[in-house]
């Protein structure tokens, strides 16, 4: 994934305009800046220079851009080819400026920071190889650029740093405590995924990023199902969906993997089901509250499939039935995915190719494909809003025919702590006997109450409100 890029046009040229600034800072005598940067658990210091803009190069490894480089993938392959050539630095300068969630859509904060500079100037200085690509300030230079600044103060990094240690340096000044904009959080996954591939262990890079061993597995597990879900997404017009369309998606997909964690161990078939479906609804940009009535209770009551539509359901997708699938070279056979799983996955993978094509800003695709592509999208959304509604409505009823019985087992709960207190009010001498027998009448007046509710329309009652109308019926016959 860390690759060796080569060097911009007139490197040579520009890293001995460096060392003369440098030098000359270093001779010139009084206070000399200098910006401290972390790097293979060592701190190192070094100088603070001007340097002109033009001459600056955006960084094409940032971190902070990396999800959402997929915006456009023709520009993408381009950036890769030929990172220093107009065009591509001119689309990393896009993205920058850009919203993480919506490329097509100008960050507000960047118009903050660009406001700031504006009335401020540069508080903090940025950070450039020798050859003039910048490792930390990339977002400063574009809205420098912008203001029409012709300088920059920079700290220059050694000469023999190589992109593994450049890499090193955006990360660990990216996740300090004081850093005032966080990643997007699909580059933090990519970030954490690269440090993997370093061969750092998880405790390594959980503590690097400040969390927990079992939440960097949980991101691990986030990233993987993405980009199966974006190789899902390919169809033969060449499109897909792109890292960037998931962001935003973070407190969704963290409640998915905590229950397909849960169910995973208990039903396999069912986790699989609930899975695809979460994520057709993220996709379909369900809100979190609604994505959480998909739940077993969801599954086990058949919401979604009361609301499908024939074009969307499993007889239209072609699913067959459960088979078995051979193991080559073994000469065994296991069961292949229940028709459950396969339909629900067949069902996503639809919604994933038509999102993708809707989603795609080529021009390659017929109009006549996207339209159906985004009929298919609001047939889906269609489905689940009702079939959501309706699991809405399961809830609150469950949860009012639960909640007399929640209630009196709090009630209890208090009888309980309230027979410890009044044992250690004795103990100590402490009680007062009179507002205790008025809180004992309180009660007994309540238990009244409640018998009477309890002994209507209930022909045969269980032991227990058979107890409570014949404690009532002694207590009213006295």
């Amino acid at each position: 994934m860390l690759r060796e890029l080569p060097q911009p046009p007139r490197a040579a040229e520009f890293s001995e305009l460096i060392k003369k600034k440098v030098e000359e800072v270093r001779t010139a005598g009084g206070t000399r800046e200098t910006v401290t940067v972390d790097w293979n658990e060592q701190q190192a210091h070094v100088e603070v220079i001007d340097l002109p803009l033009s001459g600056l190069y955006f960084n094409p490894s940032t971190h902070r851009i990396r999800a959402q480089r997929s915006h456009d993938p023709t520009r993408d392959d381009l950036l890769d080819k030929d990172p220093w050539n107009a065009e591509s630095q001119d689309y990393l300068r896009f993205l920058l400026q850009a919203s993480p969630t919506d490329p097509n859509i100008r960050d507000t904060d960047f118009d903050k920071l660009k406001e700031s500079l504006d009335q401020f100037g540069q508080n903090d200085p940025g950070l450039v190889t020798h050859h003039g690509i910048l490792v930390n300030g990339n977002t400063r230079a574009a809205a420098l650029r912008e203001l029409g600044a012709q300088s920059m103060r920079v700290g220059v990094l050694p000469e023999s740093f190589t992109w593994a240690d450049i890499n090193a340096v955006e990360l660990s000044l990216q996740l300090r405590k004081d850093h005032r904009r966080d990643y997007s959080y699909i580059n933090r996954l990519l970030a954490m995924e690269e440090q993997a591939s370093l061969g750092r262990t998880p405790e390594q890079i959980a503590k690097e990023f400040r969390i927990q061993v079992k939440t960097y597995h949980q991101e691990r597990w986030i990233l993987s199902t993405i980009r199966e879900l974006i190789d899902r997404s390919k169809s033969g017009g060449g499109v897909a969906l792109r890292l960037v369309d998931w962001e935003g998606a973070q407190e969704r997909l963290k409640e998915l993997h905590r229950l397909y964690v849960k169910l995973e161990s208990v039903d396999r078939d069912q986790a699989d089901v609930l899975k695809e479906w979460r994520l057709a609804a993220i996709l379909l940009d369900f809100s979190k509250t609604d994505v959480r009535h998909i739940d077993e209770e969801f599954l086990k009551e058949g919401h979604l499939g009361r609301t499908l539509p024939a074009t969307l359901s499993a007889g239209d997708s072609g699913v067959a039935g459960q088979e078995a699938v051979s193991i080559p070279g073994l000469g065994l056979a296991v069961p292949a995915a229940s028709s459950a799983v396969s339909e629900a996955r067949a069902l996503n993978d639809r919604i994933l190719r038509a999102s993708a094509a809707v989603r795609s800003g080529t021009h390659e695709l017929p109009d006549g494909d996207k339209a159906q592509d985004q009929a298919l999208l609001d047939d889906a959304k269609k489905a689940f809003d009702e079939a959501i509604e309706s699991a809405g409505r399961s809830a609150r009823l469950r949860k009012r025919k639960q909640l007399a019985p929640a209630r009196l087992a709090e009630a209890c709960a208090s009888i309980d702590q309230c027979v410890m207190d009044l044992v250690q009010a004795r103990t100590s001498r402490s009680l007062d006997e009179e507002v205790f027998d008025e809180a004992v009448l309180k009660l007994r007046e309540s238990l009244r109450k409640l018998a009477q509710q309890a002994g209507r329309g209930l022909p045969n009652p269980g032991d227990g409100v058979a107890w409570l109308l014949e404690a009532a019926a002694a207590e009213s016959a006295r």
